[in-house]
C-alpha cells in the first residue's frame, strides 16, 4: 500500500515514519515525488538465524575485503542508486538521497562497506532507531561483495544489541541467508519491542574472520 505525500520530508518526519513501520520508495531516480510504502507483508531476517553458504564462509576466509563502516557512506548511496544491466531503475531519487544523508549527519543511518585495492566495490546502506536497523539498498561491484557486507552487517547488529533487521520486502536472495516473510501485525509488534530498546552500530571491540563464521550456521 502507498500513499502520496504532499508535504515537505524531513529526516525527523522519516525516523517517525520508520517508527510507524513505513517508508519511502520513489517510481524511479527521475521521479521527483516520493511515496510512503506499508506492506501487507514483511521481509525480515532473523538475526539469530543468519544462513551463510559454504561457498561464502571459503570467501570471507580468503579475506577478499577490507570492510570498512560509515567511511563513505555518500558514495555507497550513490553506487546503490547507481543504474546497472540487472537493475536498470532504482528507487533512490535526489530527494531520497539527501534524507539519507540527513540520517547519517543525525547519527541514524550507517554505511557496511566492501573495499579493494582501495576502492569502494560493495556495500549496503540503512537506518536505525532503537535496537531495528532497516537495511535500505545494496550493491555490488565485485563477486560477493554485497553478501559478505551482508554478514558482516549481521555480525555488527547481533554484537550491538539490535533486535530487529528488517530487508522490507522478502527476495529470493535474501531468503538463501534465512531471511522470512511476517505478516504486517507481527513485523509491528517486533518494532515496537526493538524501538524500546538501545543498540549501538558502533560496539567496542570487534569480531575475527573465525569468531564472525562461528556465531551463524553453514548451508550448501
Amino acid at each position: 500500500m502507498a500513499r502520496r505525500d504532499e508535504l515537505r520530508i524531513t529526516p525527523e518526519l522519516l525516523l517517525r515514519a520508520y517508527a510507524a513501520g513505513i517508508f519511502p520508495m520513489a517510481e524511479d531516480a527521475d521521479d521527483p515525488s516520493v511515496h510512503w510504502v506499508d506492506p501487507t507483508h514483511r521481509g525480515i531476517l532473523p538475526l539469530d538465524g543468519l544462513h551463510v553458504p559454504r561457498s561464502l564462509a571459503k570467501t570471507i576466509r580468503r579475506q577478499p575485503f577490507e570492510m570498512r563502516f560509515d567511511s563513505a557512506f555518500a558514495d555507497v548511496v550513490d553506487a546503490c542508486a547507481a543504474a546497472t544491466p540487472d537493475r536498470p531503475l532504482t528507487w533512490i531519487n535526489a530527494e531520497i538521497r539527501e534524507l539519507y544523508l540527513g540520517l547519517f549527519a543525525m547519527g541514524h543511518a550507517h554505511s557496511v562497506e566492501a573495499w579493494a585495492d582501495g576502492e569502494l566495490v560493495g556495500g549496503l546502506y540503512g537506518v536505525s532507531l532503537g535496537a531495528a536497523f532497516f537495511g535500505e539498498s545494496m550493491f555490488s561491484r565485485r563477486t560477493d561483495a554485497s553478501k559478505v557486507s551482508l554478514v558482516y552487517l549481521c555480525e555488527r547488529l547481533r554484537r550491538g544489541g539490535f533486535t530487529l533487521l528488517d530487508t522490507q520486502f522478502l527476495t529470493t536472495h535474501l531468503q538463501r541467508f534465512g531471511a522470512i516473510e511476517i505478516e504486517r501485525t507481527d513485523y509491528r509488534n517486533l518494532l515496537d519491542v526493538a524501538l524500546e530498546r538501545d543498540a549501538n552500530f558502533h560496539p567496542a571491540g570487534g569480531a575475527t574472520v573465525e569468531s564472525l563464521l562461528q556465531s551463524f550456521s553453514h548451508t550448501s
